[in-house]
């Protein structure tokens, strides 16, 4: 697994060097609409290329699962690499220095080593099954509150075609009033990871995919956090929606909404 963690640090290191010239020099970048509100860029594509390349200098074998490209099968289709070239795309078309890049890796559907990186801020936050979560060189646990009242609670807002705005209000109206304040950054990656570091109390957001959330939950769950659905279910694949946070908080959480 530290090797897996190793490779998908060296993969994300590639790619965020790219990411932040491209950033640097954004008249070059051709934004396409995939979707209602969602975007992808030649920068997406070229970095999930680089990460691709890299894996496979290493692990030929090995099968992928990218947000852009989907899924390629190897010969080995037990071990799956889930990859997220550039979460937080609209954000980087507007100038907003808030995105990340996400790697997961899976064998036999289990993911056992993790990494998103903020190329920005040079934030490489990592872990692997049963060995703890970093920032870069230091361990991270999530933050210790104990009071729903006093958390800060990340989301995102329903923005594709067919979303279910009105149940998510339902969410976000109980559950403001409830805590201390919510944040909406753009990066479900990046709201994990902050999660996982104590930036954030807890996690939650309705209709993301593997690639969004893969790298994320390890790394909550490896830092001390629980993930699951926003019923409290065991997260999976199939799951359709996410919530994370320390075990007070998930609990508190779990009871406020228990009604909806």
């Amino acid at each position: 697994m530290n090797a897996y963690r190793t490779i998908a640090i060296r993969a994300a290191n590639r790619a965020g060097d790219y990411i932040v010239k491209a950033f640097n020099d954004r008249d070059r970048v051709i934004a396409k609409m995939k979707d209602l509100n969602d975007f992808v860029t030649n920068v997406d594509q070229q970095a999930e290329w680089l990460i691709i390349d890299t894996i496979k200098a290493s692990y030929p074998e090995h099968s992928v699962l990218a947000e852009e490209s989907g899924l390629k099968e190897g010969t080995d289709k037990n071990t799956v690499w889930v990859i997220d070239p550039l979460d937080g795309t609209r954000n980087f078309i507007d100038g907003n220095p808030h995105f990340a890049i996400s790697i997961a890796v899976k064998q036999k559907g289990k993911t056992v080593a993790a990494v998103i990186f903020d190329p920005m801020r040079d934030e490489m936050f990592s872990a692997s099954n049963g060995n703890g979560a970093q920032l870069n060189q230091s361990r991270i646990r999530v933050a210790d509150e104990k009071k729903l009242e006093r958390s800060i609670l990340a989301t995102g807002f329903p923005f594709r075609s067919g979303s279910n705005v009105d149940e998510y209000l339902n969410y976000f109206s109980t559950l403001l009033p409830l805590c201390s304040d919510m944040r909406r950054a753009g990066s479900a990656a990046l709201d994990l990871a902050y999660l996982a570091c104590g930036r954030v109390n807890a996690f939650w957001e309705f209709g993301l995919s593997d690639w969004d959330t893969a790298a994320g939950a390890l790394i909550v769950k490896e830092a001390g956090g629980l993930v699951g659905d926003i019923k409290g279910n065991p997260y999976t694949t199939k799951s359709k929606s996410i919530m994370a946070a320390n075990p007070h908080i998930f609990k508190q959480f779990m009871q406020a909404v228990k009604d909806l």
